[in-house]
């Protein structure tokens, strides 16, 4: 029996050794041959760093307003009897827009036309008279005194006429118009609003810390999200006397072109305000920046001898960004003009990994 029970348990150690065995010795030569195969080459697209010549830049959020901008407004009370214009349209300086009822003002005018006519006559007969001394010269300055007063309750008739036909003050583009015809209008209610678009102020703020960059003059450039891509540019018009205690901000107000009339006031718009100082940066493409918890960091391209051939590896290196326009970024420190980043592809690298470069497909 114990012979019997030996004899298994020798078998069971053969056939048990035999199976682990084979695992580990298939196990090695496959270690083995994963130690000698290589991992393929990663492909990745490239650019090289160079240096460009930039100007400082503020950058700011605005809004777009009028030089010339106003709520045109009924000054005196009545009827409206004519419109002469259309919402929307543009006019300009001087022409009329409105008329308002003015017969009885027309009915004064005359009243009082006729009494500077009487006035005036009268004032004729007595400096007759006083030449050959049959009146006062107290008489004379009565009667010089009335023509004055009559001539004057004509010019405030006239100006009177004046105010009920409304006229453009300066040449722009109307808004929709808020009134209709034979409608009553009282003092200030609003007809139409005039805009001139050409030229527009820009008003934005710039922090304290900036100050020494903006003054009058200073060059900038507008952009607004209707347009995207396309520039507005103009300068400076104006400084604020103080900054705002509250946000420590310094008022600013620029002037800038609308070429087309295609920008409103009112709009919101990103100002870049142009440092008169340029300098000189090494830059990159903006999808060359990684990053981690470390910080920003880039692939560098280098080469290396493997088995008697020249191999291309990524290797990845720390930097210090600035500013970014556009697509590229300002890298302040870790790579020098020349130098080959990478810009597509660092997903699948580590530092030391063997790449192949191909440019034919950009980010």
């Amino acid at each position: 029996m114990k012979k019997r029970l030996a004899i298994v348990i020798v078998v069971l150690v053969v056939l048990f050794g035999g199976v682990f065995g084979w695992k580990a010795f298939v196990g090695h030569k496959m270690a083995e041959m994963m130690a000698h195969m290589h991992m393929p080459p990663a492909t990745v697209s490239t650019a090289t760093a160079k240096t460009e010549i930039w100007h400082a830049k503020t950058f700011a959020v605005g809004t777009l307003s009028a030089v010339q901008g106003v709520n045109l407004m009924a000054q005196i009370a009545g009827d409206v009897t004519r419109i002469d214009f259309h919402s929307g349209e543009y006019v300009k300086a001087g022409q009329r827009l409105l008329q308002i009822d003015d017969s009885t003002q027309r009915a004064q005018l005359e009243h009082d036309v006729a009494q500077m006519h009487l006035a005036q006559v009268n004032l004729d007969r007595t400096r007759k008279l006083i030449a050959h001394h049959a009146t006062s010269q107290a008489q004379v300055d009565t009667n010089l005194a009335t023509l004055k007063s009559a001539e004057a309750a004509v010019s405030s008739d006239r100006a009177t006429l004046a105010k009920l036909n409304l006229r453009a003050p300066f040449s722009g583009h109307l808004g929709v118009r808020e009134v209709s015809l034979g409608q009553y209008v009282s003092v200030s209610t609003p007809l139409v609003d005039l805009q001139s678009w050409s030229p527009l102020y820009v008003n934005f703020t710039v922090p304290q810390s900036e100050i020494a960059r903006v003054e009058v003059g200073t060059p900038v450039e507008v952009t607004v999200n209707a347009y995207p891509g396309k520039i507005f540019k103009g300068k400076v018009h104006a400084l604020g006397s103080s900054v705002d205690t509250a946000t420590r901000q310094l008022s600013a107000q620029a002037v800038i072109g609308n070429p087309g009339d295609v920008l409103r006031p009112g709009m919101f718009a990103r100002v870049s305000v142009i440092g008169k100082k340029p300098q000189s940066v090494v830059v990159v493409p903006a999808t060359a920046l990684a990053y981690n918890t470390y910080g920003d960091y880039v692939y560098m391209i280098e080469s290396k001898q493997e088995g008697g051939k020249t191999v291309k590896i990524a290797v990845q290196r720390k930097v210090d960004p600035g500013l970014q326009r556009d697509e590229l970024v300002q890298i302040k420190s870790g790579i020098k003009p020349g130098e080959t980043v990478v810009i597509a592809g660092q997903v699948k690298l580590h530092s030391g990994a063997a790449v192949v470069i191909n440019n034919s497909v950009k980010p």
